[in-house]
């Protein structure tokens, strides 16, 4: 997984399935899209106004939680 953030766009990334895929995109709202590879595998998710969607202002910090490292 990967999570990217353009901070001139204020555009939030995560990638969730690495690779080059044919995707479709689903919105959910104006801020929120999926976009859903094959066999309808959620490959990433955008968020736009990420500070304002994610923070009500400002980025939040990122935790992980139970994640092995092996």
């Amino acid at each position: 997984m990967k999570i990217s953030y353009d901070s001139e766009i204020d555009a939030l990334y995560i990638r969730l399935v690495e690779g080059v895929h044919q995707c479709r995109t689903l919105r959910l709202n104006e801020e929120i899209a999926l976009n859903i590879g094959a066999n309808e595998t959620l490959v990433g998710i955008e968020i736009l106004d990420a500070k304002e969607v994610l923070g009500g202002g400002v980025l939040p910090k990122v935790v992980l939680e139970n994640i092995s490292f092996a």
